[in-house]
């Protein structure tokens, strides 16, 4: 297809009248459209309360476990009385 082919289909698609809309589908699209918005906030919250929830855990698991400290020997016993 070259450059004239191309101009004159475009033409062709531009010149065409475009169709009738539906009249009832703007209430249909808002309606569609304020479901959707309130899954995305609904799901949004469950992720903040998820990571919420995830952070307590492991600052709880954290406090209890203390993986900073360096556990006791085990291997030896302690010297004591000598």
């Amino acid at each position: 297809m070259n450059r004239g082919q191309r101009e004159s289909a475009v033409r062709q698609l531009m010149e065409r009248v475009s169709p009738q809309v539906p009249a009832d589908l703007y209430g249909e699209v808002v309606r569609r459209g304020s479901r959707m918005l309130r899954r995305r906030i609904v799901a949004r919250r469950m992720l903040w309360l998820l990571l919420f929830a995830a952070s307590v855990a492991f600052v709880v698991w954290a406090l209890t476990a203390r993986p900073w400290v360096e556990p006791p020997s085990t291997t030896t016993p302690p010297m004591t009385d000598w």
